[in-house]
């Protein structure tokens, strides 16, 4: 059975679909929080890592992939050498995530590690998640970067 869009129906979607985008535009436009920490330099949730991450190149570039750096101590200081790390993330104004699946592919000794296949592909406010496995257990963090 084949259905044809009256001028009816067409006038009577319209309501609706001026709904479902202001019910988007409501839950997606959030302000940035005055609060929110841009440090890159914290310590993580269960306060067992201290992790510092910053761009290869600071001049980030929308829609290009980019290299971070990533330096791990532990409680008291010391560089941890051998750690897993997980690494998303995503635009909490937007609902999505990162664009890519960046990854840990090197470590540079000193407790620094190299993060590769980090991409943004929008302006505003990114959160960097990471999960580290290392020595001392599994803690989280999660980094606020603003492009």
């Amino acid at each position: 059975m084949q259905t044809h869009l009256t001028r009816r129906g067409l006038l009577l979607g319209i309501p609706f679909a001026l709904s479902a985008s202001a019910l988007s535009a409501g839950l997606f436009s959030q302000t940035i929080p005055d609060d929110l920490d841009l440090a890159l330099r914290r310590s993580t949730d269960a306060s067992l890592y201290t992790v510092e991450i910053a761009p290869v190149d600071p001049s980030v570039r929308l829609g290009k992939m980019h290299a971070w750096t990533l330096g791990l101590t532990d409680k008291r200081g010391r560089p941890v050498e051998s750690a897993r790390i997980a690494i998303s993330g995503g635009m909490p104004q937007h609902g999505h995530g990162l664009p890519t699946a960046p990854a840990v592919t090197q470590t540079l000794g000193e407790g620094r590690f190299l993060i590769e296949g980090m991409k943004f592909n929008m302006r505003g406010w990114w959160e960097i998640d990471l999960t580290i496995d290392g020595p001392s257990g599994t803690d989280a963090i999660t980094f606020n970067f603003i492009l």
